[in-house]
């Protein structure tokens, strides 16, 4: 530990998700920022040199002084000379064990974006560097702090519905939000682990904590049904651009050029590695599936079903949960609608962006949460007001990250590295489920939790 008890920080890939960690150490999240007295960003590193240009630049005008930077190769040197506390790793995910390993074992705490890793192998390996050094390993999970989601967890745990008998999750990731995956890196499963590990391990965390069991089976099926080349063919699309930005008229082009952030990070940083984050969705080379749906067998005696899907013309997600006494049911509209403009634009509602015109009255921006027992009406339970993104539970996240709160009871909204390795292991064995056509059974995959 620092001295005045401010911890020393490392971090590893100066992507877009890596703003809201160095934002929360520069004291610029709200909700989150007093983090700055405990965490000191002291050092970084990313192959990209002109993302970490963009975020010194931010961390300097916040009045801290800009970390020092180090070469990726170099990252035991950085942790050993700048006498490191912890590194946080916001890189893409086929990376991610590789520095969870080599920063352990430089003498290290890690935090790590989520997912933990996208394969059993690699978890393997993690556990192994764990169990060698008897360092911390967090994946961050910020989804357990949305108020909506927390509120579910506590009526659970109340006993309001009885023992879970069963859980129906379905999300949906509208044409905007899930088209991205399949325009950026994420869109190679050997890059990402598909949408299966990359996306949904938020959603089996949820589930693994909302009913407080651990995954044993998991029957999955799913494919590319609407994204991707074929796809496109087949419904007559015709011929595509390589990239979204310059292109006109094609609600499914992004045009990095028309969002400040998005330029300032990516297009104006490809010159450094040619990395396109704005590539065509209906390009050739996907490997992810843009439709998924998986059965799970709990320890508890709990079945999941799992749907998701990555074209849907809203986005949010639905959750009932069955019990001996009742049921609960949790929905949530994260954005009502996506439109296309007159001239072939992306238009989005105002529950997303107040600015736009567009109305929905039909599907407004909304979440509520419904406990009926049997023999009795549905009661509405209230959802308290969140701070800041992901349903509001950022700031409540990293303020316990940093402090390294570890009891948050009654509700256990803190994360441990069990809770990666189980959130993956549905991934990890939907993946072989889905190659084989057969159920998997978790303790097969010999994942060390």
């Amino acid at each position: 530990m620092a001295q005045h008890g401010r911890e020393r920080y490392a971090l590893i890939g100066a992507g877009s998700r890596a703003g809201m960690y160095i934002g929360a150490m520069s004291g610029t999240v709200v909700g989150a920022e007093h983090v700055a007295d405990v965490a000191e960003l002291v050092a970084w590193c990313d192959p990209n040199p002109g993302r970490l240009d963009v975020y010194e630049r931010e961390v300097v005008e916040a009045g801290h002084p800009a970390p020092v930077r180090y070469a990726v190769e170099d990252l035991e040197r950085m942790i050993g000379a700048e006498r490191i506390d912890r590194v946080v790793i916001t890189t893409p995910d086929f990376t991610h064990a590789e520095y969870i390993v080599r920063a352990l074992r430089a003498g290290a705490d890690v935090v790590v974006e989520k997912p933990l890793t996208i394969d059993a192998e690699s978890v393997r390996r993690i556990g192994e560097a764990i169990a060698e050094t008897g360092r911390e390993v967090i994946t961050t999970f910020n989804y357990r702090y949305s108020p909506r989601n927390s509120t579910l967890r506590q009526v659970i745990a109340d006993g309001r519905i009885g023992r879970v008998t069963s859980v129906h999750f379905e999300w949906a990731l509208d044409t905007v939000h899930g088209a991205d995956y399949f325009r950026r890196w994420h869109r190679q499963k050997q890059n990402s682990g598909g949408l299966f590990i990359h996306k949904a391990s938020h959603h089996f965390d949820l589930v693994n904590w909302w009913i407080a069991a651990a995954p044993v089976r998991v029957f999955a099926s799913g494919g590319l049904r609407f994204y991707g080349a074929e796809n496109a063919a087949a419904r007559g699309l015709g011929e595509r651009p390589a990239r979204g930005t310059g292109a006109s008229g094609d609600p499914f082009a992004l045009d990095l050029a028309a969002d400040p952030r998005l330029k300032a990070l990516y297009l104006d940083q490809e010159q450094h590695d040619g990395y396109l984050r704005d590539r065509d969705v209906f390009d050739e080379g996907i490997t992810i599936e843009d439709n998924l749906a998986a059965l799970v067998d709990y320890d508890s005696g709990a079945t999941l079903s799992y749907s998701l899907n990555a074209h849907a013309p809203w986005e949010g997600y639905r959750v009932t949960v069955n019990g001996t006494e009742g049921r609960a049911e949790l929905e949530v509209v994260e954005r009502g609608s996506v439109l296309v403009g007159a001239h072939g634009e992306v238009v989005v509602d105002p529950s997303m962006h107040p600015d736009d015109v567009v109305e929905d009255d039909v599907r407004p921006h909304s979440e509520r949460l419904l406990v009926q027992r049997h023999w009795e009406q549905a009661r509405v339970v209230e959802i308290p007001q969140g701070i800041g993104s992901h349903g509001g539970g950022d700031a409540y996240l990293l303020d316990h990250l940093f402090r390294r709160v570890t009891d948050d009871a009654p509700l256990g909204r803190v994360s441990g590295y069990a809770d990666g390795v189980r959130a993956v292991s549905v991934g990890i064995a939907g993946n072989r489920s889905l190659e084989t056509g057969l159920p998997v059974l978790i303790e097969e995959l010999e994942l060390g939790v």
